[in-house]
């Protein structure tokens, strides 16, 4: 593990400028900072993050400088996946998306998604995956950088997912007709890059389903640095806006963009609250040895959703 960490600097993945931008918030992290466990997915919120920007010109905001991503890469190699308690709700969740996706392209006249092929970024142990082969995917395959939740994957799947992250070449051309990527993007540090792989692996006429924080969202306005968004893993944070510019200008159409309704359960939503740390362990214990606390709720919590197709 790298424990000296090069710290970058960064230009708008939408403007390409460096300089025109205005601080929104400074940095508050330490090299220490830069471990497996801060970077592990959906862990408490910590109140860490770079120094945090806004572009002048498209108003994309972004962290400035961040980590290099040869290091950010070994982190998330090195990272857990924490949230195993939530994945009913999160398969609740995104199977709501999944099915307004199939909806979306069918109603847009791509008919290749009868038993097509489905792809996840960030898949986790893989538990959405199994959810995709039951709607009749007869294909499905996940990229995953954390070996720990790859070795969670039960072994129905694991022989689909790669442990790694995506990168040029590791994807053959027109393989899927969906992919999908859920709590991922705001985590890409070159979105650039990114997106014309995943346009390169569909099929034309394809869909790209995403599901991300929203910055421009009421809470995360109301909340402001104290929003759970504002964290070290997100380098790129988007509007409906900004997203919507981003996939545009990458070859894609899309078709939808909205505000997301998430299911969670109460004791995740309470991990979620600005609170003092200690308060909130005090908080989450009480709900964690309760029944109450697996209640589950369907809220739009300022969280957007994409849905777009390759052209």
């Amino acid at each position: 593990m790298n424990h000296n960490p090069i710290l970058v600097p960064t230009s708008c993945a939408i403007c390409g400028t460096s300089k025109n931008s205005t601080e929104l918030y400074p940095a508050n992290f330490s090299l220490q900072d830069f471990n497996p466990e801060i970077f592990s997915a959906r862990r408490i919120p910590d109140k860490i993050h770079y120094r945090i920007v806004r572009c002048q010109s498209c108003g994309l905001v972004r962290s400035d400088p961040m980590i290099d991503q040869e290091t950010l890469a070994e982190l998330y190699t090195k990272s857990n996946q924490t949230y195993d308690d939530e994945v009913p709700n999160l398969m609740e969740s995104y199977a709501r998306y999944l099915d307004r996706t199939i909806r979306c392209l069918n109603g847009a006249g791509f008919t290749g998604l009868r038993k097509g092929s489905l792809l996840e970024i960030g898949c986790g142990s893989g538990f959405f995956l199994e959810k995709a082969l039951e709607y009749g995917f007869d294909q499905v395959m996940g990229i995953e950088p954390s070996q720990q939740a790859v070795e969670k994957s039960s072994l129905r799947i694991r022989h689909n997912i790669i442990c790694d992250i995506l990168r040029p070449g590791l994807l053959q051309p027109e393989q899927f007709d969906i992919i999908c990527m859920f709590q991922v993007f705001d985590h890409i540090a070159a979105p650039c890059i990114f997106l014309d792989e995943c346009r390169k692996a569909l099929k034309q006429g394809g869909g790209i389903l995403c599901l991300n924080h929203n910055v421009a969202a009421l809470s995360a306005r109301l909340l402001g640095e104290s929003s759970p968004i504002i964290d070290i893993e997100h380098t790129f944070l988007y509007s409906k806006a900004t997203i919507r510019r981003i996939f545009t200008d990458h070859g894609f159409k899309v078709r939808q963009v909205g505000s997301a309704v998430n299911t969670y359960s109460l004791r995740y939503l309470i991990q979620l609250l600005p609170l003092p740390k200690g308060l909130k362990e005090s908080i989450l214990s009480i709900f964690r040895s309760h029944s109450f606390g697996s209640t589950k709720m369907p809220v739009r919590l300022g969280n957007l959703f994409l849905i777009a197709q390759k052209i």
